[in-house]
């Protein structure tokens, strides 16, 4: 008994075809992915000043105060050696990873007490790492989060 081969495979014609389709779909596509990791670098920048101020609030809860803007940050994971010293500073300190993280884009926040707002302000400058801005480079504060 024969058997009959049934040689079937594509035709460059509809491979070309796949390829343009491919490439279409890629030129949609990666330009709106590419803007995503700023605006996921905005959102951890809001969720991290949040975090901080919630760790700033218990801070003061324990201390009655927040702490000043030389004490900066630092007093939520080491008691504060200079100003105003925390009356009852918790053992571990105020964030969980035991250290003040820096903005998504590899820079300090800044932390001012009193605020220009409130009791204090946090702010990430952006990705350029300097005060004002637009887009990528915008500005985001405590402020400015609901």
């Amino acid at each position: 008994m024969k058997k009959k081969r049934n040689n079937r495979g594509f035709t460059l014609i509809e491979l070309m075809v796949v390829i343009v389709i491919l490439g279409i779909l890629a030129g949609l596509i990666v330009p709106r992915i590419m803007s995503r990791p700023e605006e996921a670098k905005q959102a951890k920048a809001r969720i991290q000043i949040e975090s901080l101020e919630t760790a700033l609030k218990l801070y003061k809860l324990d201390n009655g105060n927040y702490p000043t803007t030389e004490q900066g940050l630092e007093a939520l994971v080491e008691a504060p050696t200079v100003g105003t010293l925390a009356k009852k500073w918790r053992e571990g300190g105020y964030l969980e990873k035991g250290k003040v993280p820096k903005d998504p884009w590899g820079n300090d926040y800044v932390y001012l007490s009193p605020g220009s707002h409130g009791d204090c302000d946090i702010i990430s400058y952006g990705a350029d790492g300097e005060q004002g801005g637009d887009g990528k480079n915008k500005d985001i504060s405590n402020q400015d989060i609901e």
